[in-house]
């Protein structure tokens, strides 16, 4: 479920992006009303927490056979190294405008310039961490997705991603590298091909709070 959420949430910011393909994202978020920047950090909250989720459980399988101490300790530095580092730099980062604007409001012409380079530049700073946001999310749930139908029992795409890295792995120097961008560039697209059917499925549900019409 959780690669099937990550798949969905990748592939629908790329399917909303194909649509509204407008400059309403080169606003700040704290121009825009503290709707619009709840919203914002709420959906990236949202998303965090999932993808988090996914890096502890990748974690404990990558663990498994160590003693249940060993377990716990690596554990516990994975979760506080995604608290304190992908949270706080996430807090900061939705907090730049806020901080770009009251430093535009300083005496200080130096402090001036950097508060208003501040509010300007972040828009580009989060449509870039945006792409590369969607990117994980497509990667890490498709990586999750062909794993776990090879444990299922459905051996073909796993296999399909294996031979293709045995197939680069002796090529000198960059065989490790290259290794890892196919299987990093297979699982994506696995995981952007399920996030579109997942989309297709969800537009064929019928809307929640909807009634048939009383006759």
């Amino acid at each position: 479920l959780g690669g099937s959420f990550l798949c969905y949430e990748g592939a629908h910011k790329i399917v909303h992006a194909i649509k509204h393909d407008d400059h309403d994202h080169d606003v700040p978020a704290v121009v825009k009303g503290p709707d619009a920047e709840e919203a914002t950090v709420a959906g990236a909250v949202r998303t965090d927490f999932i993808l988090s989720a996914e890096i502890m459980v990748i974690s404990l399988k990558e663990v498994i056979d160590e003693g249940f101490v060993a377990r716990g300790i690596i554990l516990v530095v994975v979760a506080v190294f995604i608290t304190v580092v992908v949270y706080g730099l996430v807090a900061l980062i939705v907090k730049m405008d806020d901080i770009g604007l009251s430093m535009v409001e300083r005496d200080s012409a130096a402090a001036q310039k950097v508060g208003r380079g501040l509010v300007t530049g972040m828009p580009k700073v989060l449509t870039w961490l945006s792409i590369v946001g969607t990117a994980a999310m497509l990667w890490v749930g498709g990586h999750i997705l062909f794993v776990g139908a090879d444990e299922l029992g459905w051996h073909w795409p796993y296999s399909l991603v294996h031979d293709a890295e045995r197939a680069v792995q002796d090529i000198a120097n960059i065989g490790g590298v290259l290794s890892w961008l196919i299987n990093t560039a297979i699982s994506a697209v696995i995981g952007l091909v399920w996030g579109v059917i997942l989309i297709g499925l969800a537009a064929l549900m019928p809307a929640r709070g909807t009634s048939e019409p009383t006759h």
